[in-house]
């Protein structure tokens, strides 16, 4: 049996965005992502072949989906399914405090 806490071993260097797999099994895989001030590179896209379910715990992020013309503004507690194929990407996400995520991709 593992187990764990979401806010253990954060990094204190957060020029790199952290993504740590905590489980997997067949499809199913749970990561946690720790960002702070992180976006996606200019014109990239995620396109990813599995669904995506991500809660934001901690922090706050902008995401962006491929034909809408706004921003999806995340704070802690929301979360959003994303289905694989839609093509989305990470505005921002907040540059004064660590943003701590949980993905769950099947």
């Amino acid at each position: 049996m593992l187990e764990g806490n979401l806010f253990s071993n954060l990094p204190s260097d957060s020029r790199e965005e952290l993504c740590e797999v905590l489980a997997k099994s067949g499809n199913i895989r749970i990561e946690r992502i720790v960002s702070a001030g992180h976006s996606s590179p200019e014109g990239f896209w995620y396109d990813q072949d599995r669904d995506e379910w991500v809660v934001l715990i901690e922090g706050s992020a902008a995401l962006r989906f491929e034909g809408e013309d706004r921003d999806r503004v995340l704070a802690p507690g929301d979360w959003v399914e994303i289905r694989a194929h839609v093509r989305h990407r990470v505005e921002w996400t907040d540059a004064r405090r660590q943003t701590v995520w949980l993905a769950v991709f099947y």
